[in-house]
């Protein structure tokens, strides 16, 4: 047994899968980014099952929760938490440290590899076993970007963009209805930048 298996528990007959899940490119062609492709599906669908099967609420609650949980800013800590860098097979130029991205795509690829292997109710019980979607209730909206176009598609007629900027402290983001600006906000990265200026645009346009 290889000793990723011995972390996740799972013994896999095909010990390629689990070897290519967590092989990041520097290292071999055989790595982990097919898998993260059909991993993020998966994902996506068995997070979306669950939170149908558990809560009443409308679609667009359940995608704002769905987005926690398949979020990079999730899986990172997840991986984290799983305690998998040390399993990862890398070349010399990934330095030490793993970008936030390159664990995020890891998870997803070893839940790819567990359903080619075992199948989806595996793969199932691996994401109910770890990513305590249990507490989805206790989730906090944040993704204002989402609520923003709610509100806008929902009270006005217009095309809306975001034009981004990076900054010598970070990112600047600038929120546009039709020609006019209606916010500005910054923030250390893109994602940031751009959901600090959602949530400011709403303050500006609802009074929130």
């Amino acid at each position: 047994m290889l000793p990723i298996e011995k972390k996740l528990g799972i013994e896999f007959k095909d010990k390629s899968l689990i070897s290519r899940a967590i092989t990041h490119a520097s290292k071999s062609p055989l790595n982990y980014e097919r898998l993260e492709f059909l991993g993020d599906s998966i994902l996506d669908f068995l997070v979306g099952d669950f939170l149908f099967k558990h809560s009443d609420k409308d679609e667009g609650y359940l995608t704002v929760i769905r987005s926690h949980f398949v979020s990079e800013n999730y899986l990172a800590p997840l991986f984290d938490r799983l305690e998998l860098e040390g399993f990862v097979i890398k070349g010399k130029s990934m330095g030490q440290a793993l970008p936030k991205a390159v664990k995020a795509d890891i998870v997803e690829a070893i839940i790819a590899a567990i359903y080619l292997e075992k199948g989806i109710e595996e793969a199932r019980k691996f994401i109910e076993n770890n990513f305590e979607l249990e507490n989805f209730q206790n989730v906090r909206d944040t993704n204002f970007k989402s609520k923003l176009q709610e509100l806008v598609q929902a009270g006005f007629k217009c095309a809306i963009k975001y034009e981004t900027i990076k900054t010598e402290n970070g990112f600047s983001s600038s929120f546009f209805m039709d020609e006019d600006k209606i916010a500005t906000a910054e923030g250390q990265d893109k994602q940031s930048a751009e959901q600090n200026c959602a949530q400011k645009a709403i303050g500006i346009l609802f009074k929130e």
